[in-house]
């Protein structure tokens, strides 16, 4: 994994912008994307790149071309591999998983964040998680969730709610949690991955400078429809590698 989108060729990063688009439902399954002119002019990209990331993504299974109608979005396009419902601490850990040391076990009103992706009114108090993943004694990562409103959870997602308000904290994430709460609950997530720094704050829980380049992966689970818990997972340069490879 890179830690700076300047690091990567041009046509990875329209690769995943596209990628997203289709994930987010911008260009829904079965839907057909622009001509390449117009998709270039709305892009802001040149044609030659844009035609060598479409033809990544046919070959990755998002898209096909239909004679006489263009590409269209596949039924099922495949998920990469961070959106998978894999705890970060076992997606990130090589053999085993990383150890979870919390910061935070709170509750707290909704950031914009928290408010954007929880739909979390005014006012209201969401469980909110900061941990420090660790791996043979080096801090790797630092991860912020936030869990949807006490109602939303007792309405969408009970078993999670019980969980949450089990007296012992657990010592894994709040999507640990979650997962084991949900062997008979289907779930969907949506991640994205974007280039960042780490910041002051940041920096010192993890011991890096605050200019240290990182990557900011964000994550939204939902139980059906309803958002049950959203997170963001800073990944500093040099923490190990996030798999984003392409799985059904």
């Amino acid at each position: 994994m890179t830690t700076s989108r300047r690091q990567r060729r041009p046509v990875v990063v329209l690769y995943e912008r596209i990628a997203d688009a289709i994930h987010r439902g911008v260009w829904p399954p079965g839907s057909t994307l622009p001509s390449e002119p117009r998709l270039a002019a709305e892009l802001g990209v040149s044609r030659p790149a844009l035609r060598e990331a479409l033809l990544l993504l046919q070959e990755d299974g998002l898209l096909s071309v239909r004679r006489g109608v263009g590409r269209t979005v596949n039924d099922a396009p495949p998920r990469r591999g961070y959106e998978q419902l894999q705890p970060l601490e076992q997606l990130l850990g090589s053999g085993a998983p990383l150890r979870v040391r919390p910061v935070a076990r709170a509750e707290e009103e909704p950031t914009d964040f928290s408010t954007q992706h929880l739909h979390a009114p005014a006012g209201t108090e969401l469980r909110f998680w900061e941990s420090v993943l660790v791996a043979e004694g080096v801090a790797a990562a630092l991860s912020q969730e936030w869990a949807a409103p006490d109602g939303v959870l007792e309405a969408a997602h009970p078993a999670f709610a019980r969980a949450l308000r089990e007296p012992a904290a657990p010592e894994g994430s709040m999507l640990a949690v979650l997962a084991e709460a949900s062997r008979e609950v289907a779930l969907t997530a949506h991640s994205g991955v974007t280039a960042t720094l780490l910041g002051q704050r940041r920096g010192e829980e993890l011991g890096r400078a605050a200019d240290t380049p990182a990557v900011l992966v964000t994550q939204v689970v939902r139980a059906g429809d309803v958002p049950v818990m959203a997170a963001k997972h800073m990944l500093p340069t040099g923490s190990p590698a996030l798999p984003v490879l392409q799985s059904n």
